[in-house]
């Protein structure tokens, strides 16, 4: 019982913050679902137990009961059977009425008349004496005890319910005497009978504990079904999404946590809109000094004679350059993130237009740097016919999506060598819109396929980026619900592919070119 107590506390205890090797708390704790269910379970499982134990007591009495009543009757049959004459007794029971007592040896009765009591006289001469019994018995009120007596197949002892019944006898000549009556029969009937009852009783009682805990079970659930879809919302949420979380139709408690958890997001987002409005604003104001000093340190290169001095000047025009590049770089993320991104109009952009005119603009650039830009249509014959090609069309935000792939193209051209090749296509496979970018430059190593898309990191040490021109690309891809990957190029190069979600087709246009 003790050991049964401990488990119960420690099942029913509240959960405990745990404390690590550096004796911080760390995040423990049971279940709610867990505590729930055994909060309700066990005490139904204690209960049935109780239920059991009573219903067996209960059925062991009404089963004792129901022997007694008919050994009382017994054994006052028995008495009737012997009579009284002059100083000895008539013994008025046949041989067959015996046989009938002791025919069923699973459930024989069994008899002893003794006078005075111990005397034996007629019956078994084994059965066990009376006990418990005052030493001035009550005459004609039957006692009841068990008993035990050897088994009739000789293997253990046979239990017994045995009745015993004080009678007196005699005439005024003679003293009264006393005679002893004893029925006894055989326990199993009588066990067998309140196992009967046990089992008839606990079994229905034991189906409607499994239904019930079912439906315990099925309740906890609905219950806790607000908090899963909490869990849910908030799981999914991304890590730059900070808008409200709503559940209307939840408990009032869960209410109140998805408030506390909206209050907390409208304070993180708070910070983050007033950090990236100082990081715009202040982009903005540096634009014109970097720009001043640009045209500035131009100049002075031309008029510098002196070879030192040139040089100065030309790593300051190429550290003034870097920052406007970066600057203008922060200033289209600024644009990108949701918080721009959200009030900006959206409309049918088509990306093969786009990127065949974004590659014409760069072809003097291209040219150059000694690179070979060209833009390779889906549509073999539409080489050279703009009106030919079909076009791919996406739901966005045409100043971004221009700023994406434009990011693609200035990072092809930065790093891909002079040389090399850069490619452009665009098509349409599987519902979505495509752009690949690939080049046959030096490429990136596998490993950093993944952390080139994160802001200021780089996937090599040449040239003067700044490390945000593909994050920016998958800051505006993510936000037109696209998605941006690396490959490598055979036999040397890198691949960039963007998949966009293609936009709908106009009803009428599909009805025409049906038709």
């Amino acid at each position: 019982m003790l050991s049964w107590l401990t488990w119960w506390r420690r099942a029913t205890a509240p959960p405990e913050r745990a404390t690590n090797l550096s004796g911080k708390p760390s995040a423990g704790g049971q279940s709610l679902h867990r505590q729930l269910l055994i909060w309700l379970l066990v005490p139904q499982l204690v209960l049935w137990i109780g239920g059991a134990f009573v219903t067996y007591n209960l059925a062991a009495r009404y089963a004792n009961a129901a022997v007694d009543a008919t050994l009382s009757q017994a054994t006052r049959s028995l008495a009737r059977q012997v009579k009284p004459i002059g100083n000895g007794l008539f013994i008025d029971f046949p041989r067959a009425a015996q046989d009938i007592l002791e025919a069923d040896p699973n459930d024989r009765v069994l008899y002893t008349v003794s006078s005075p009591p111990g005397e034996f006289i007629l019956g078994n001469r084994n059965l066990p004496p009376p006990r418990d019994i005052p030493a001035q018995p009550a005459l004609g009120e039957p006692y009841f005890y068990n008993g035990e007596i050897a088994a009739a197949s000789g293997s253990g002892n046979e239990r017994l319910r045995v009745a015993a019944l004080y009678l007196s006898y005699g005439d005024e000549s003679e003293p009264m005497q006393t005679m002893l009556v004893q029925v006894a029969r055989n326990s199993a009937n009588r066990e067998e009978l309140a196992r009967r009852i046990l089992v008839d009783t606990v079994l229905p009682l034991s189906a409607l504990i499994v239904l019930m805990t079912m439906i315990v079970w099925a309740g906890i659930r609905a219950g806790l079904a607000p908090l899963a879809r909490l869990r849910s919302l908030v799981e999914g949420k991304a890590a730059n999404d900070l808008t409200a979380i709503e559940l209307h139709a939840a408990p009032s408690e869960v209410r109140a946590l998805a408030k506390a958890i909206n209050d907390l997001l409208g304070a993180v987002q708070h910070n983050v809109v007033s950090q990236k409005r100082f990081i715009s604003d202040a982009a903005h104001q540096l634009r014109t000094p970097l720009a001043g000093l640009k045209s500035q340190t131009e100049l002075a290169l031309k008029d510098a004679q002196d070879p030192a001095l040139h040089a100065r000047l030309q790593r300051v025009h190429e550290s003034a350059t870097r920052s406007a590049h970066l600057v203008n770089q922060l200033l289209t993320l600024a644009r990108a993130e949701p918080e721009s991104a959200t009030v900006q109009a959206r409309t049918r952009v088509d990306l093969a237009r786009l990127a065949r005119v974004l590659t014409a603009e760069l072809v003097p650039r291209a040219r150059q740097a000694g690179i070979d830009l060209g833009y390779e249509p889906s549509n073999e014959d539409a080489e050279g016919d703009e009106a030919a090609e079909p076009a791919v069309e996406v739901l966005g935000i045409p100043l971004l999506l221009r700023e994406a792939l434009a990011n693609v193209l200035d990072n092809a051209l930065r790093y891909a060598g002079r040389g090399s090749e850069v490619t452009v296509r665009v098509a349409a496979e599987n519902q979505q819109a495509l752009i690949e970018v690939s080049d046959t430059g030096p490429g990136i190593p596998a490993a950093l396929h993944a952390d080139v898309f994160e802001r200021f990191v780089r996937g090599t040490h040449e040239g003067n980026g700044c490390g945000l021109g593909l994050a920016i690309v998958k800051e505006i891809v993510e936000r037109h619900a696209g998605h941006v990957e690396l490959a490598d190029t055979a036999p040397h190069g890198l691949t960039l592919r963007i998949l966009l979600p293609l936009a709908e087709r106009p009803l009428r246009e599909g009805l025409t070119r049906a038709g």
